[in-house]
């Protein structure tokens, strides 16, 4: 008996096959997270949180670029036969990792949504599971089929391929953190009518549904869950957001337009703000005390011409605005003022501060405040 299972044809023929599947997976995978990497980050964050590394939070955004840049980067060398027997090695551990992580999150630690295509594609933790449980003995194979290469034996074309995937990668991940997704997946996105899919939403639902906030004392560590009608968590001094979920159905796309809530002090002003005819632009803004110059600049001009135009301008935030409840962005035109969920301003803008802009409900363009004109 020989000492390969498999005959050498049949085995080219696996490892061909196993490689072309992991370098789409990949690849898919990759670039679905890569270009929102805002997406990512919120999930790095709420995995820290859960195992009590909370301290990594600051660095979640460069590891979420790395991170998805490093799974589309490894998915070309793959498809491109570039270093197969390093890249199997990585590809070895990595899958390893996140089977382990995957299981933990199904069982010990729950969550509802593992993140690994991102917004494209929802996977609960079983089905992931599964999906590297599947993926592991194909990046053995691949390893087992390229066994007898040098791993670090470079040719030049591969060095110039491997440095052009890492920057293409990164670069795409950079570029999307600094302006907008280059494919959005969200609810909320341009073409959507938000009260409409609001009312939809709420008309259709089988069962109860209602958003809970989740915070954290900042003194004592303690996890606490408010209804949006509970004000004690705008507090910023006491509690710091951690996660928003949805009790009862696990709601789709579509449905997840029913979270969307506009506060002016108490009251809801959702139904006022967006039932008005004509053009609004909704300013976005997460922290008013770090806007930068420029984006104050940008942001002022972009109220002189709604005022111009006779469009309405209004601003909303996370930020408690009982000190500040009319920001005029450095010396400009007060503007109107509501609280929004900071996870539902996340997914409905990828960005710091930008603007979202409605014609009679309907969105029609969204923009990073980097590409206001």
């Amino acid at each position: 008996m020989g000492r390969d299972i498999l005959s050498p044809r049949a085995m080219r023929i696996a490892t061909l096959v196993c490689r072309l599947t992991l370098a789409v997976v990949f690849i898919v995978s990759g670039f679905t997270k890569v270009i929102d990497p805002w997406g990512t980050a919120m999930k790095i964050n709420e995995y820290l949180t859960i195992y009590g590394f909370d301290a990594l939070i600051p660095g979640s955004m460069v590891f979420s670029i790395w991170l998805c840049g490093a799974e589309m980067m490894m998915g070309c060398m793959l498809l491109f036969r570039v270093r197969i027997r390093l890249i199997s090695i990585f590809a070895l551990a990595s899958i390893s990792f996140f089977t382990l992580l995957t299981l933990l999150s199904a069982t010990l630690l729950p969550v509802e949504d593992c993140g690994c295509f991102g917004e494209a594609f929802r996977l609960s933790p079983w089905a992931t599971f599964f999906k590297n449980l599947l993926l592991l003995p194909m990046a053995a194979v691949v390893w087992a089929g390229n066994r007898r290469d040098r791993i670090l034996d470079f040719r030049r074309w591969e060095v110039a391929a491997t440095l052009f995937f890492f920057l293409s990668t990164m670069g795409l991940g950079t570029y999307c953190y600094r302006h907008l997704p280059l494919i959005d997946f969200l609810p909320y996105k341009v073409g959507v009518d938000v009260l409409a899919g609001m009312r939809a939403a709420r008309d259709g639902a089988v069962h109860p549904i209602r958003t809970v906030l989740v915070y954290r004392n900042i003194a004592t560590g303690e996890l606490r869950e408010f209804t949006l009608d509970d004000d004690a968590w705008r507090d910023e001094t006491v509690w710091e957001w951690v996660d928003t979920k949805v009790v009862g159905e696990v709601p789709q796309q579509g449905s997840m337009l029913e979270e969307f809530a506009l506060r002016d002090g108490r009251e809801d002003a959702t139904e006022r703000v967006l039932s008005a005819p004509g053009r609004l632009y909704m300013i976005c803004v997460t922290s008013f005390d770090d806007l930068e110059p420029a984006c104050e600049a940008r942001l002022r001009r972009l109220v002189a011409r709604a005022a111009r135009e006779g469009a309405r301008a209004v601003c909303v935030t996370p930020q408690s605005l009982q000190d500040d409840p009319v920001p005029g962005f450095a010396g400009g035109e007060p503007l109107p003022c509501y609280n929004v969920d900071a996870s539902t301003m996340k997914t409905m803008l990828r960005a710091h501060a930008g603007v979202v802009v409605f014609d009679d409900g309907v969105i029609v363009d969204k923009r990073n405040w980097r590409d206001i004109e």
